[in-house]
């Protein structure tokens, strides 16, 4: 299996291109002492740790995002006035990089450091254009949404004023979504409206805001309300008398802000409604085709064209294709037929569990016990280790029906939080059994909980690099992170390997679908048609899929571009280190300096073959 996954990487990496902007002077450079080298990095550093520091000083949510409660009772300004001000303070960050900082008297860390910088700043800028190109309500995410997700999983109460800074919060969402109704309305202007299947599932969103108490009398609580009452509950400073005030003050807060909010944005959204049209692909914009060439050079970071990507897709999907016949036959099906194998897996009871509260919850343990199994395995794979712990939990009533199947939310960085790997239950039916070992892989360990608490953890490298990171490295590596534990002894059970399979199938699916869609115009019937003839995915799950890949024009494209990277980079490693190679320590190379595009990990990991070789 190794040797045909990465031939294949091998024959795609003809059509990689570095983006990298560094160029060959035809001058000789000056030579720096150590000392020189030692003061210019020191100096390069703290300029970039000032920039990172200012930037998430003028951003509340991030402060609460990385577990800092300076501005705890704020939300973060999102007015095209203040995207402006952030522009100009990009054009003189970069600036001053040019002006403040030599980059060839840095170390080899410090220089990367200056091109990710230089990189990001430019990126901003020259995209700046296309800032109204996207949907920022949609029903895989948006305030509507994430807003109540933050406050529930992310803004902690541990005392008085942390109480005290949830109600400022919750009233401040009426002027929040006021800033929100006011850049829907400049989309609206530039045409920029969503496909219609999008508007009933962001209502059905907004409406679950709106219920249960204080919002009506039934007996069910508002998810806000019943968090901030179950938080404040377990103050042990405060008598009940103070709790009681402090949740009379909550509910107040969600009937005179919280409720106008979304009550204004229902409004505004049945009324864009009537503009939407069942065109899905992102072509339908004005320079849409332009945008979507955009997109994908930031999400792959590569310049493959929308044609090669498309090609790349196909010739993945055969490959798995004929891996998936072996299992087949392993597990001896009926006959030979892919499509019957596929109708199998969609519904045979055995690979489901049932839809009920005891089978959502006996599933998030099993899922709690794939975590566990590998952890205890993790020392064959890494050198480098997170310090922050991870835990499953079901995604929240109120998104759950419009949300993703899983996903990954980060720890905070004092360890107040630990890492989340959240799973859709809100269908069963749409959690297949035989996927859950690569899903929690990739959700979990060796995937993004991995990568990204051990990026956070980082100390020898600039804070901005700690935190955020492109498409085709992050979704890559945890790409990559469902294939790792098969070497090393995990999917035993064939049905399970197939799952791996499955998942991987889907990425180099959507790497046709995205780009049909968006490039060539495909309908979302075609697209479902296509998922449904050569993926084994229920209905269900490729109805989101669709629905995902339309309001995100290329961010489904990084997984594989990025998982074919890393393997073809593992690979030629393996060939020119031979015994000497080491999988932890090629690990430690692609995760050990925050996340980076693939043209400087290539550079990375040819430095220390190199160094190793020596």
């Amino acid at each position: 299996m190794k040797k045909i996954i990465y031939s294949t990487a091998l024959l795609s990496l003809a059509i990689f291109s570095s983006c990298g902007d560094s160029k060959e002077s035809s001058k000789e450079k000056k030579t720096y002492a150590a000392e020189d080298i030692k003061i210019e990095t020191k100096k390069a550093n703290a300029f970039f740790d000032r920039v990172f520091d200012a930037t998430v000083d003028r951003d509340p949510v991030s402060q609460t995002r990385l577990g800092i409660k300076k501005d705890y009772d704020k939300w973060t300004d999102i007015s095209d006035e203040h995207a402006q001000k952030e522009l100009e303070i990009t054009k003189g960050n970069l600036d001053s990089l040019h002006t403040i900082v030599n980059i060839d008297a840095l170390d080899v860390q410090t220089k990367i450091s200056y091109r990710l910088f230089e990189k990001e700043c430019q990126d901003k800028i020259d995209n700046f254009k296309w800032r109204f190109h996207d949907y920022p309500v949609n029903q895989m995410g948006g305030m509507h949404s994430e807003i109540p997700a933050f406050l529930i999983n992310m803004h902690a109460i541990s005392n008085k004023a942390d109480a005290e800074a949830y109600i400022s919060r919750l009233l401040g969402i009426n002027s929040l979504f006021d800033q929100l109704l006011v850049n829907l309305k400049v989309r609206e202007e530039k045409n920029v409206i969503p496909p219609k299947f999008v508007f009933p599932l962001v209502l059905t969103d907004c409406k679950n805001i709106l219920s249960g108490a204080p919002f009506d009398n039934g007996k069910v609580m508002n998810a806000l309300l019943e968090d901030f009452i179950t938080k404040v509950s377990a103050l042990k400073e405060l008598d009940d008398t103070a709790k009681k005030e402090l949740i009379t003050k909550a509910s107040d807060a969600l009937l005179t802000s919280v409720k106008p909010a979304y009550e204004k944005l229902i409004a505004y959204w049945n009324e864009l409604e009537k503009k939407s049209t069942d065109d899905d692909g992102i072509w339908k914009l004005t320079d849409g085709a332009a945008f979507y060439d955009a997109a994908l050079k930031q999400t792959t970071t590569t310049n493959l064209t929308s044609d090669e990507i498309h090609e790349i897709g196909l010739k993945e999907v055969a490959r798995i294709h004929s891996e998936m016949k072996v299992i087949m036959k392993k597990v001896n099906f009926k006959n030979d037929n892919l499509q019957d194998f596929f109708d199998f897996m969609r519904i045979d009871k055995q690979f489901y569990y049932a839809n009920t509260a005891e089978g959502k919850e006996a599933y998030r343990v099993k899922g709690v016990k794939i975590i566990d199994d590998m952890k205890n395995e993790i020392d064959k794979l890494f050198l480098t280790k997170p310090k922050a712990d991870i835990e499953v939990k079901p995604v929240e009533a109120f998104r759950e029906k419009s949300a993703g199947g899983a996903f990954y939310e980060e720890p905070a960085l004092d360890g107040s939080r630990p890492g989340r790997y959240y799973i859709n239950l809100y269908n069963m039916a749409d959690q297949a059994t035989y996927q859950m070992e690569a899903l929690a892989y990739h959700e979990g360990i060796p995937g993004h909980h991995m990568q990204i608490a051990i990026a956070q953890e980082l100390s020898n490298i600039a804070k901005f690099r700690m935190h955020g990171g492109n498409t085709a490295y992050v979704e890559g590596w945890a790409l990559y992170s469902e294939l790792v534990p098969k070497e090393i002894g995990f999917y035993q059970d064939p049905y399970s390997d197939f799952g791996r399979l499955a998942m991987e199938l889907f990425r180099a699916a959507r790497l046709v679908v995205d780009t049909g869609i968006h490039r060539k115009k495909w309908t979302r019937q075609k697209a479902l048609t296509y998922f449904k003839e050569n993926t084994p995915n229920p209905e269900g799950d490729n109805k989101k899929e669709i629905e995902r890949y339309i309001v995100w024009p290329s961010q489904a494209t990084g997984y594989k571009i990025g998982m074919i990277k890393i393997l073809d980079l593992r690979e030629k490693a393996k060939i020119q280190l031979g015994t000497k190679f080491d999988i932890r320590e090629f690990h430690d190379v692609v995760l050990t300096s925050g996340p980076v595009p693939m043209d400087i990990l290539e550079e990375m990991v040819k430095t220390w073959a190199e160094k190793k070789m020596n």
